[in-house]
């Protein structure tokens, strides 16, 4: 497998104008919703706050992103019913057509037989269930009719779980819509809290945040080779993003947030996988130890799941971390997240 070094960043147009709270501003400013009583900035832990709310959103972002996908998988779903349905309901008429033309032969040669009129009823399964009634039927038309009454039958399943479907659809849209709220005002209480702050203090915001993206200019990876070619691609793939910024709910490709920037890289690299970094979370072959990680390797952070970016090699992760930050390199052991394990594709 190939060994990496750290290619060309990405031009930094994006983000060299932008300290750390006007970047979550110009990322979120159409978003604005009421935010919870802030707490009094002049008490200690007020960037401890920030940062929670930052990592609520990005959590709150994974099941967004869930729902997001779910919402698609329903909707393709239901088109997929729909259409059969229309398939299935002009074989019906042409069917029906058929039994039309046995009916007017038999009027024409004299009179028309119960069992023809039974056959054009709206409901056959009461008529098929009249043995004395089958018996009258001759064996084309018998064939002709069961057809019939199983293709109305199928008909009416595929419309019962269009129907199933389309409700589905609508609750999980319902669920986006709480998710999004959900996201905006923690996001917006961040910004009331950075605002708040003197412009000392968000200067030294601001300057630890362009620090972090200057320490990721300068990290040495090492040159270890990927444990498989398709993560030497995709980790290749993300490597090209490094400082672009954070959007929640962003899968490129000029923004991202955590699992779209890896669900973007593998896409780049022929390579299909989840959108959320739970689900990212079972797929390939768990590596539990860090040091048994190679670069292109998913790491799944936090306990629950909600944070997924590749590693890097010596110690580092390649990741789209929170909103207002960049796509960068950070030393896993100062990320704050704890490790759960890796993923090998």
């Amino acid at each position: 497998m190939a060994s990496h070094r750290r290619p060309k960043q990405a031009s930094h147009a994006y983000t060299t104008a932008l300290t750390a709270t006007a970047a979550a501003a110009v990322a979120f400013s159409a978003q604005t919703a009421s935010a919870d009583p802030l707490p009094d900035p002049s008490k200690k832990g007020v960037q401890a706050q920030i940062d929670r709310l930052y990592e609520e959103a990005t959590q709150a972002t994974e099941k967004y992103n869930g729902a997001k996908e779910r919402a698609e998988q329903l909707d393709k779903q239901v088109k997929d019913l729909q259409s059969a349905a229309a398939r299935k309901q002009s074989g019906l008429n042409t069917l029906r057509n058929q039994l039309g033309a046995i009916a007017s032969a038999q009027y024409r040669s004299g009179g028309l037989d119960p069992s023809v009129q039974l056959l054009l009823s709206s409901d056959p399964d009461e008529f098929l269930e009249g043995a004395a009634a089958l018996d009258r039927l001759g064996a084309h038309q018998l064939s002709a009719w069961q057809r019939y009454a199983k293709q109305q039958r199928e008909l009416q399943q595929q419309r019962t779980q269009a129907m199933a479907k389309v409700k589905d659809l609508g609750s999980t849209r319902t669920e986006l819509g709480v998710k999004k709220k959900e996201i905006q005002g923690k996001l917006a209480k961040a910004r009331q809290l950075l605002n708040s702050l003197t412009a000392k203090e968000r200067a030294k915001i601001a300057e630890d945040e362009e620090r972090a993206n200057r320490s990721s200019e300068r990290t040495e990876l090492g040159n270890e080779a990927s444990g498989s070619q398709r993560a030497a691609s995709a980790f290749s793939a993300a490597q090209s993003r490094v400082g672009l910024p954070y959007v929640w709910g962003a899968t490129g490709p000029s923004s991202f947030d955590c699992s779209g920037l890896t669900s973007w890289a593998f896409q780049q690299a022929g390579v299909s996988i989840p959108r959320t970094s739970q689900a990212q979370a079972g797929v390939g072959t768990r590596i539990n130890s860090l040091s048994a990680l190679k670069p292109g390797d998913l790491i799944i952070m936090r306990t629950d799941l909600s944070h997924v970016g590749f590693y890097a090699g010596n110690g580092q992760i390649l990741h789209s971390p929170k909103p207002g930050a960049q796509v960068r390199y950070e030393s896993i052991a100062r990320s704050g997240m704890p490790f759960m394990w890796g993923v090998r594709i």
